[in-house]
């Protein structure tokens, strides 16, 4: 057997297939896993840019925050600041309508006190005349009474023109 050519040739055919395999099943082997190292090189490519595209997302989102937080403070601010601004007028409002009312006050307390007091004159005229047309009536006789009409009408005449 070993010394048979046929069985020399027969071994050689088959290595020589068997290389010829291995070497198309190596290239195909190879091409298969160039392509799965490929293919898994090109999703960790991607994933890199998913994960680069994440921080670029994440930092905007963060300086969003910031701004937000920012411009939040800024409102804030602003709104004490107005709501001190409101309270500042409201307080001189007040003041001034306390003021004015109490002007008012003091104006009809006058009015009411001037009133008064032109009442009792009034009053202490009335009086008078009264007391004083009881003391004629009492006093004066008529020839008196004709002498004082007539001189009134003199300085009557006299203050006239």
């Amino acid at each position: 057997m070993f010394e048979d050519p046929t069985f020399w040739v027969a071994v050689a055919f088959v290595i020589f297939f068997a290389i010829i395999f291995w070497l198309k099943v190596h290239k195909a082997l190879a091409a298969g896993l160039d392509k799965r190292i490929a293919r898994i090189k090109g999703e960790l490519d991607e994933a890199q840019g998913l994960r680069e595209e994440a921080q670029k997302t994440l930092a905007e989102y963060k300086r969003k925050q910031r701004d937000a937080l920012a411009e939040a403070e800024k409102f804030v601010e602003h709104a004490k600041e107005e709501a001190a601004r409101l309270r500042k007028a409201a307080e001189k409002d007040l003041e001034q309508s306390l003021a004015r009312r109490a002007q008012q006050a003091e104006e009809k307390i006058q009015q009411a006190e001037a009133a008064a007091l032109k009442e009792v004159r009034d009053r202490a005229v009335d009086l008078a005349i009264a007391a004083t047309g009881r003391l004629l009536a009492e006093q004066v006789d008529e020839k008196r009474a004709e002498a004082l009409i007539q001189d009134s009408i003199g300085e009557l005449s006299g203050k006239l023109n």
